[in-house]
């Protein structure tokens, strides 16, 4: 109910004037339909590569998914991600029906689609630091800019250091040692158990992080060609390399579970980004955002089509598959806790190694 409340209002802050709609609606008329097009294909062939990533991260566990199948859940993620506040309501849908597709090896499935997140997340966090730093006067040319700058720094660097620090856990077998209520001791152990089980596939794991920065790409130019199928008059969009240094803040600030799928948020950053750092009127940078955010929900209204097609078991209700996912994730944090345990007590009858680290190579 927040976000929903945060959502309306910051759209209706951005939108309640009607010269600024009738602004937007004369250049939404004078729209360029190519580039838009272009947009809209672009898209698809993020998902198509996202895809290619996941099939790689599930052959690495012995999981052969036929691409009508795979692309059919990824589509289905696309649509509940849009539906379902907080951003990560997809994945939980596609672990379900992933599941119900792998019944036989329902742990690495479920661990296919966290490290496929994890990858995605550590791909952007690199590619932000790169972007940032190449264009680092540009963006602190304006002192307004530069206040949402730095909290993305903060946020993403936060999230690369947690990882790091999760990985540290992991090979010094830390994670048993956490009480059974710490918070996040479910999400902690799984991550560590999709560490020992791709940590030694270095080489799929590698091309499915390369995977993801083309991934990546292929987002922003969807926001790059809808601003350039908005340009008009003496108005200068931004150029492709200026929106990809733009685009990692936008979707790392609007990320943060405030409003629903970032709508309102984003619309706000882009007026502040591209107004400031490209003079774009802030109609117009309103605008770029929400087309590129629709060019991106028409893919969603295409796995909402998908989905009310597929049936590889009978439709579940939300909160049944978030129960039956929630109560996985507990029983693979649980084997992962018992064999890092049983691993120390073998070391330590044995006196070999080094007290609190399991033979990984044993797993």
């Amino acid at each position: 109910m927040f976000q929903i409340v945060v959502t309306v209002a910051i759209l209706y802050y951005l939108f309640h004037d009607p010269q600024v709609r009738a602004k937007m609606a004369t250049t939404l008329r004078n729209a360029d339909a190519r580039w838009l097009f272009l947009g809209f294909i672009m898209y698809g062939l993020v998902e198509v590569i996202a895809g290619w990533r996941w099939q790689l991260l599930l052959r690495v566990q012995g999981i052969e998914l036929g691409w009508v199948r795979l692309c059919c859940l990824l589509l289905i993620g696309v649509f509940f991600n849009f539906i379902i506040p907080g951003g990560t309501g997809g994945d939980v849908i596609k672990t379900f029906y992933l599941l119900k597709e792998t019944p036989g090896k329902r742990t690495v499935a479920l661990l296919s689609v966290l490290v496929d997140r994890l990858v995605g997340l550590i791909a952007l966090s690199v590619f932000a630091a790169v972007l940032i730093i190449a264009d680092w006067q540009w963006l602190m040319s304006s002192p307004v800019v530069d206040k949402f700058v730095w909290p993305a720094i903060i946020i993403l660097g936060g999230s690369f250091g947690g990882l790091h620090g999760i990985y540290i856990m992991t090979s010094r077998g830390w994670i048993h040692r956490l009480p059974a209520r710490f918070p996040g001791r479910d999400k902690l152990a799984e991550l560590a158990l999709a560490y020992n089980l791709y940590g030694r596939s270095w080489k799929p794991t590698l091309s499915a992080f390369g995977l993801s920065f083309l991934a990546h790409l292929g987002y922003f130019a969807v926001f790059y060609c809808a601003g350039q199928a908005l340009r008009h008059d003496n108005v200068r969009m931004p150029t492709f390399a200026e929106m990809c240094a733009i685009m990692p803040i936008v979707n790392t600030i609007s990320a943060m579970p405030i409003s629903i799928g970032g709508l309102g948020v984003r619309e706000g950053l882009f007026q502040v980004f591209l107004n400031h750092l490209c003079s774009v009127p802030v109609s117009d940078a309103s605008l770029v955002s929400l087309c590129g955010y629709f060019l991106t929900f028409f893919w969603g209204i295409i796995g909402g089509v998908v989905y009310l097609f597929y049936r590889p078991s009978d439709h579940a209700r939300l909160r049944d598959i978030r129960s039956e996912v929630a109560e996985l994730e507990h029983t693979v944090a649980e084997e992962e806790v018992a064999l890092e345990t049983a691993e120390v007590a073998v070391h330590g009858a044995s006196g070999g190694g080094s007290k609190g680290e399991p033979d990984k190579a044993k797993r």
